[in-house]
């Protein structure tokens, strides 16, 4: 199995060759209607925004000394990854640059809709910067049973994906079947066998290209060069289901009546979303 590449699709042929299958597929134009194609660099961030804060492993880091720590990132001494900034709370002038933000494809997206405006459903629209080396810490899957849009501004990025019914070759965590217990840059064959049989897919993403993972793909990512590169999840009537079913167990860790709270609330949006799909455009 080969990663597809394609380039100017409708949304219809988008949608029956690689959504409704679950297929990922690389997008080589759709960021072209984003202002931010082609604008993003590591010091045009510092310049605009070098004094905004995010926490990478527990220590706070400002945007400027971020971009510092990419100028030294090596393969053999990576700068920490991923650095991630929430950019509706601390980079909202950036929305503008990222519009439409479905970029045309990814819709109907429910999470935009304002019945899941309340609580936390996992749908945050994030800034992902790396270094030469950076890894993403796990092989995993979306919580939530989301779909995952990963667009690359700026930067070379190579993803790892697995075709789907290799779960039990991937070793999920006991306490967490969302990661693996396994390390894919490094496998340990005694201690996992099976991953032998695993197929890995590796492929990768430059600028201005377009991810789309579907939900139940397990993947990683390796910065091949610094990397800036804009990440958002969708929901909609295929993965609602699995979703809701994810609200259930994830806030039953809390409590009964969390779930009880939060699912309802989630069946419920889920009604108005159905709805609102249904009227004529």
């Amino acid at each position: 199995m080969e990663i597809q590449r394609v380039g100017n699709i409708s949304h219809r042929e988008f949608m029956q060759e690689f959504y409704y299958p679950g297929v990922p597929v690389v997008f080589t134009q759709a960021a072209q209607v984003w202002k931010a194609n082609g604008l993003f660099t590591p010091a045009w961030f510092a310049e605009h925004f070098g004094d905004r804060t995010t926490t990478v492993n527990g220590q706070e880091y400002s945007m400027r000394q971020v971009m510092d720590l990419l100028e030294n990132s090596t393969p053999e001494r990576p700068a920490p990854y991923p650095c991630i900034f929430d950019i509706p709370a601390t980079l909202p002038e950036v929305l503008p640059l990222l519009q439409p933000l479905d970029l045309n494809y990814a819709k109907p997206n429910w999470l935009n809709h304002k019945a899941f405006s309340l609580g936390h459903w996992g749908g945050e629209t994030e800034l992902f910067i790396g270094g030469p080396g950076g890894k993403f810490p796990y092989l995993h899957l979306d919580y939530y049973h989301l779909n995952a849009w990963i667009t690359q501004l700026y930067g070379e990025k190579r993803f790892t994906v697995f075709p789907r019914g290799q779960e039990h070759l991937l070793y999920p965590k006991p306490n967490d079947s969302w990661q693996s217990e396994l390390n894919v840059f490094e496998p340990d064959f005694e201690k996992f066998p099976l991953y032998s049989q695993a197929t890995p897919i590796h492929f990768t993403v430059g600028p201005g290209e377009t991810l789309f993972i579907p939900f139940g793909t397990w993947h990683t990512a390796y910065s091949l060069t610094n990397t800036i590169s804009v990440a958002f999840d969708q929901l909609n009537s295929k993965n609602y289901p699995d979703f809701l079913r994810d609200v259930w167990d994830f806030k039953k860790r809390q409590s009964t009546m969390k779930a009880v709270a939060m699912y309802s609330y989630a069946w419920l949006a889920g009604k108005v979303c159905r709805l609102a799909d249904a009227r004529p455009a």
